[in-house]
This record gives C-alpha cells, sequence and structure tokens, in this order.
C-alpha cells in the first residue's frame, strides 16, 4: 500500500474538507537563515566560533536553504573578518551570502570591499525602522527617512550588489509610509522588498492582509521585485505567521535555527522546514536536519529543551502504557509507516528520528517486555514484575540502568 492510499485509508485530514486557510504557495519557497546575525542578538546565546559558523553553514546547504545573513559589516573589524570567511565558504556551495546594513552608506561601503576580494556578490540587506511609533522615539521625519533610503541603494545599486530593502517594524507601519519607503527603494533598484513583524505583534489575519497590499503595491512598480517575510515569536505566533506569509505570495521566508534571537526569538529554521515538508510546501530530504539543530545548539551555548517538537530529547519518547501499547502493536508488525505516525503528528523516520518506548509510572507489560526484548533480556514474568514495581513507585520515567537493575539483568546487560 502507497503512502498516499494509507494516509487516505489510515488517517483523516480535515484540512482537506473545508476552506484553505493556508492555501500553498502558488510559487517555490526560499528560505533565508538568520541564526548568524538575528539569531545571535538572543540575550542568553554566545557569538560561536568560526569552524562552528562553517559548520553550520556548510548543513544549511545540505538543507537546501537557499541563503544566510552571515552578519553586520557595521559592527567591527572581526565581524567582517567572519563574514568574508564564510562568504568565501559558499563559494563552492549552493547557498549564498547576504549582510545586514542600516540605510546609511558607511555601512554598505564595507560590504563593495569584500565583494572586491572575493569575487562574488553579497546581497545587502538594508534595514529602516518605519513604524510611526519607532520615528516618534527617534526623532525621525519621513523626508529624511526617504533620502538615507534612496542614498543607500543607490549606491549600492551603483556598485552592482543585489538589495533587500528591509522595512523594520512594517506590520505596524501604515500604507502612507510603506508606499514612500518601499517606492523609494524601488526607484533605486532594490531587488527584494523585506516585511517584517520586529516585535512579534502580528497576527496570521494581519500577515495576510499586509502582504496583499505590499503584492499589489510592488506588482504596480516593479512586477519583478521578490518579497520576503521575517517574523518573530513575542505572541508564540512566529511559525504560524511565516506559513501565512508564503500562502499569502511571499517567496522567501527567514528563520533560526531553534528559534534564537532577540527577547523571545525568531520563527523556527528547523520547524519551518518540518512544517514545509509535512505540508507538501517543499521536498527534500530532511534527515540531517537533527544535526542542524544539534550544531548550532552547541554553537551558540543553548541546550535544546526536552519537550521542543521534534528534536528535543522527549519529543518521539512515551512511556504511558496505551499510548506505548499501540507503538509497539504497529513495531511487532514490521511496519515502521505505522508505527511513526498511529501516536505521532510527525514521522519521525522522515527526519532522522526514532519512536522510542520508556518505563515509568504510567507504563504497562508492553513497555517493559519490548525494553528488555530490544536489549537482548527475556522478559520473564519476574522480572517484568520486579521492574512494573519499581516504575510504579517512582515519580518519574525509569533510567536504562535503573529498568535493568530491577530485572535483575545488569550484569548480564549486553556490550
Amino acid at each position: 500500500m502507497s503512502d498516499a492510499a494509507r494516509r487516505d485509508g489510515l488517517i483523516f485530514d480535515w484540512a482537506l474538507h473545508g476552506p484553505a486557510v493556508l492555501p500553498a504557495p502558488a510559487q517555490g519557497v526560499l528560505l533565508d537563515d538568520e541564526t548568524l546575525r538575528d539569531g545571535l542578538q538572543c540575550p542568553s546565546v554566545q557569538d560561536p566560533p568560526l569552524r562552528s559558523k562553517v559548520e553550520l553553514v556548510h548543513l544549511m546547504d545540505q538543507l537546501g536553504i537557499d541563503t544566510a545573513d552571515v552578519g553586520l559589516p557595521g559592527a567591527g573589524r572581526n565581524a567582517r573578518e567572519h563574514i568574508l570567511t564564510l562568504a568565501r565558504e559558499m563559494l563552492g556551495l549552493r547557498i549564498t551570502p547576504n549582510v545586514a546594513c542600516r540605510t546609511v552608506v558607511s555601512d554598505i561601503e564595507p560590504v563593495v570591499d569584500m565583494v572586491a576580494q572575493l569575487g562574488r556578490p553579497i546581497e545587502v540587506c538594508a534595514f529602516i525602522g518605519s513604524s510611526p511609533i519607532r520615528a516618534y522615539a527617534e526623532d525621525w521625519n519621513l523626508d529624511n527617512m526617504v533620502k538615507n533610503v534612496r542614498e543607500s541603494v543607490r549606491f549600492a545599486k551603483r556598485h552592482q550588489l543585489p538589495v533587500m530593502f528591509v522595512t523594520e517594524d512594517t506590520v505596524r507601519t501604515p500604507p502612507e509610509v510603506l508606499r514612500a519607503l518601499m517606492g523609494a527603494a524601488m526607484d533605486e533598484g532594490a531587488d527584494r522588498l523585506c516585511m517584517c513583524d520586529t516585535v512579534g505583534g502580528a497576527t496570521p489575519e494581519g500577515v495576510r492582509n499586509l502582504v496583499a497590499w505590499v503584492k499589489t503595491f510592488a506588482a504596480e512598480r516593479n512586477p519583478k521585485v521578490g518579497l520576503d517575510w521575517h517574523g518573530h515569536r513575542d505572541r508564540g505566533l512566529g511559525l504560524v505567521n511565516t506559513l501565512a506569509a508564503l500562502s499569502a505570495g511571499v517567496q522567501r521566508a527567514h528563520a533560526c535555527a531553534l528559534g534564537i534571537g532577540e527577547r523571545a526569538g525568531n520563527t523556527e529554521m528547523d520547524l519551518l522546514l518540518v512544517n514545509l515538508k509535512l505540508l507538501g510546501w517543499i521536498d527534500r530530504d530532511l534527515r540531517k536536519l537533527g544535526d542542524y539543530v544539534r550544531v548550532a545548539s552547541e554553537a551558540v551555548g543553548r541546550p535544546i529543551r526536552g519537550e521542543y517538537p521534534v528534536f528535543g530529547a522527549d519529543a518521539f519518547e512515551t512511556g504511558t502504557g496505551v499510548h506505548a501499547a499501540a507503538v509497539i502493536k504497529a513495531l511487532r508488525k514490521g511496519d515502521a509507516w505505522l508505527a511513526n505516525r498511529v501516536y505521532s503528528g510527525v514521522p519521525a523516520d522522515e527526519f532522522g528520528l526514532e519512536q522510542r518506548i520508556s518505563v515509568g509510572p504510567m507504563s504497562g507489560r508492553s513497555n517493559v517486555i519490548w525494553f528488555l526484548e530490544r536489549r537482548g533480556i527475556e522478559p520473564t514474568e519476574e522480572r517484568i514484575t520486579a521492574v512494573l514495581t519499581c516504575a510504579k513507585n517512582s515519580n518519574r520515567l525509569l533510567t536504562e540502568e535503573e529498568v535493568l537493575d530491577a530485572a535483575g539483568s545488569l550484569a548480564n546487560r549486553p556490550r
């Protein structure tokens, strides 16, 4: 039986029986990885050593991520050295580099020098705060903002640099301000426009409305301009907002490994890839995604929470008897497809992972039998009873050593 036939027969999907809230994008999906720039603004992470950044770039490439923001040239000499090294590393890869710059010429000048050394383009992501609340706090006026946009984008394009023009806090910016700023950037040759939910306050409805407006506006000025989305998680809506943006017509989405970023963080690149795959919006091998998450976690010094979706230690582990029994019955059928879906909304094997059965206070006989058999130990009645007695008197899942000790098999544990 094919996967499609199994899905139709065994898994009912309500998303296919009613209006499409998130219709599939009409265009392909592009991804920009912000882990090594915006992600490092997270207050509780460390700036990774260069070797870790290089390793992450290679994993991004293997996962089919299209572009990566590799730094802020205006942050100083060390930042520029890392940018140049990472951009040079990408010469042999499919992934391409971009950098974040304020809309001032002095921020973009170092990029011109880097490109001269590198012999290949680096995309400039030129950003400016656009919302009225930001302008009021900064004592900015729109005429000066437009002037800065024109001068910076014109300078970059004069040096043949690809430019993405970024309006920070786009979701709280009225159309007349976006029209002035985005229009100025397009007049000067900007290749892409990036909409940002900088403070993570948007909802999917607001995202769809904003993208619809920008799509129409951009199409009237220059239909070739690409559209990007950059979201944050302050309300916990970063992922769904990014999917809404792609569904509404954005071609490229930004995200960070593990959702790291300023305050509550950015859209999670790993979970975005998982959902794009499960939605059928991309079709690629994501079995290296766990390596990407692990390397990013170690590089920035951010442990992965046990309950973190898909890649946390608890994501595919159960000690609950009735749940484990269903998984075990599927495994005993020799049916990996069934075992990875009967009690999981995410098929572990699609992402290089597997279901795990443990033993704890809510476990039943099937947990213990499976646990012992997997370790080459005969599950006698005496052993099953001893392990269950220990488990029922515990307030947590038992460790492997505790189970084996209770079974009286620690000395016979296979090596």
